[in-house]
């Protein structure tokens, strides 16, 4: 069984288009800055990865999030040829943070505040009319989630148009709270590499619309084979390896594939060291018998860790590689941890080649794991 993904969009520090999106990774550009919307110098660390969206440059803005979310699926639906959605279509948002950061400004006096505003139902209902909207909070995983119970729900013939997306704007509670915990704090995200030293967030929005093959004549971005999600609660903040492997091959099973069918993988990679060991040890052990084995990279290092969002950009960047035969490097990987050395890890220029089937996954605190397996739409 699968699900074809007919209309995408993404926004972040890169651009505002999966094609623009995945052309700035491939030619190595990153988003990283200064912050601009908060003082940083109260932090160690002063560079995040922020979508350049603001009216005046330095003052920040309420409901950013919420006005990113309205914008992907817009022009999602609108790929997808449904501008006017069934009203009770549903809709999975993953999310970290939601509106905290509208909070944030609210309760510094800089923004008004409605209760109403800090679920997207509001914003989605008043856009589009669509009001069985879910909010998902699992997390860094929250968007994969979201894919997986929309993927279930249609299984199910509960319905048969989905739309699942991710939205976060950086908050500065959360912002400072990564500044304590990562010492020194990381001037960039380098998955895989000995000189990696953490995560920085990245902010923006990702959409995806989902449908039941032989519903509709239109195009077929790729499908959705399976979705797999655990929690194996090993530990409050480090993944567990043997948790992702679970999620792995739960995936593999969920979508009747091999891990020799697996052309490449778009991993979490969020420069941490715990969760980039606990990754390359279960692509190891998945992957061990597979030859060559998939080409395996990470995009964080290009738009930062965009949190609920991040599965599902991991997805739609995995679909454009295929579909242009390109798929993006590792930024700055330059010296790869041991584990890494037995994988076919990207870096430097891109990959390039006929690619089918891809893997992604969403690694987050808690033990909260999910992968998914999509395939290109040639296939």
């Amino acid at each position: 069984m699968s699900w074809e993904i007919t209309g995408m969009s993404a926004v972040c520090a890169l651009g505002d288009t999966v094609a623009d999106i995945h052309g700035a990774l491939s030619a190595g550009e990153s988003g990283l800055a200064p912050v601009s919307t908060f003082d940083a110098s109260k932090y160690r660390g002063g560079v995040a990865y922020e979508v350049p969206d603001r009216t005046r440059p330095g003052v920040d803005e309420p409901l950013r999030a919420t006005r990113w979310l309205v914008h992907v699926v817009r022009e999602a639906l609108a790929d997808a040829g449904l501008p006017e959605p069934e009203p009770g279509t549903p809709v999975f948002v993953g999310t970290t943070h939601r509106e905290m950061r509208t909070a944030e400004l609210w309760w510094q006096h800089d923004a008004p505040l409605s209760p109403a505003d800090l679920h997207f139902t509001s914003a989605l209902r008043s856009a589009f009319g669509l009001h069985n909207v879910q909010t998902v909070a699992s997390a860094c995983a929250a968007s994969l989630y979201g894919l997986g119970m929309g993927t279930d729900l249609m299984a199910l013939g509960e319905a048969d148009t989905v739309v699942v997306a991710g939205t976060d704007s950086i908050t500065e509670s959360s912002f400072g709270g990564f500044d304590r915990i990562q010492s020194p704090p990381p001037d960039t995200i380098r998955a895989f590499d000995r000189s990696r030293r953490g995560m920085i967030m990245g902010e923006g929005a990702v959409a995806v619309v989902l449908r039941r093959a032989g519903t509709h004549p239109g195009r077929v971005h790729g499908r959705v084979r399976g979705v797999s999600m655990n929690c194996d609660a090993s530990h409050p903040t480090a993944p567990d390896s043997a948790g992702v492997v679970r999620a792995i091959t739960d995936a593999h099973e969920r979508a009747a594939i091999a891990p020799d069918d697996i052309d490449l993988v778009v991993v979490h990679g969020s420069g941490t060291p715990q969760s980039d060991l606990a990754e390359t040890v279960a692509l190891r052990e998945v992957f061990k018998a597979a030859e060559p084995g998939p080409l395996v990279t990470a995009i964080k290092g290009g738009m930062g860790h965009i949190s609920g969002g991040a599965g599902l950009m991991n997805l739609v960047v995995a679909l454009e590689a295929i579909r242009t035969r390109s798929l993006p490097p590792v930024s700055d990987l330059t010296d790869p941890i041991e584990e890494a050395s037995e994988l076919r890890v990207v870096s430097g220029e891109p990959a390039t080649g006929r690619f089918a089937t891809a893997q992604v996954h969403a690694v987050g605190m808690g033990g909260i794991n999910a992968v998914a397996i999509a395939e290109g739409a040639a296939r």
